[in-house]
């Protein structure tokens, strides 16, 4: 199995990089927010999982350990294959997912593309042992219960998790506690 990979980045596909790797160039499928940083030319270091089918060798890429952990527990979740596992780090964060875990809101994992409400609950209820709770812990304490609340109120609007996610963190620290307010200066950050 090739667990990473040091390169040149040749080419970014839509889906993909193109790493060259002693004058040899892999296509690796990576998560979009990582996708979206890199540019040609540059040096890329990727912790990796190689999927092998019968017709097909599949790599995919991801920027930490954590990351691809995540991904080989989502591939164990009935239903969930290297697409949807892939589409499901593109969209949230690693503390997105623990967080959905932790307090059993399946409803952020069915806002993913290709998982519906069945899947997300079978992935909240396959992660819950998997995941290190200390991990989570610590993502859930760091957002009170207002910015759950404006975080669930911004989803409800149409905004993605991490859209929502970025929101809260640019508010200010002296920002009001009242879930109202909060809510009105995190769609600021949308309007700037």
């Amino acid at each position: 199995m090739i667990a990473t990979l040091r390169g040149e980045i040749a080419q970014v596909e839509d889906n993909a990089l193109i790493v060259e790797v002693g004058g040899v160039g892999l296509r690796v499928f990576v998560p979009a927010p990582l996708r979206a940083r890199m540019k040609a030319g540059e040096p890329a270091f990727l912790f990796t999982y190689l999927v092998v089918r019968e017709d097909a060798l599949i790599l995919y890429g991801f920027e930490s350990q954590a990351d691809r952990d995540l991904f080989n527990m989502l591939l164990g979740v009935d239903g969930v294959g290297p697409r949807v596992a892939l589409s499901v780090l593109s969209t949230l964060t690693l503390e997105a997912v623990q967080r959905a875990v932790f307090t059993e809101e399946s409803e952020i994992l069915s806002r993913v593309p290709g998982v519906g409400k069945k899947t997300a609950q079978k992935i909240t209820l396959h992660l819950h042992d998997k995941l290190k709770p200390t991990d989570a812990l610590k993502s859930l304490a760091a957002m009170s219960d207002a910015d759950s609340e404006v975080l669930a109120a911004l989803t409800a609007l149409g905004y993605s998790v991490v859209e929502a996610q970025s929101a809260i963190q640019s508010l200010p620290k002296d920002a009001p506690d009242e879930v109202e307010e909060r809510l009105r200066a995190a769609l600021g950050y949308f309007g700037s």
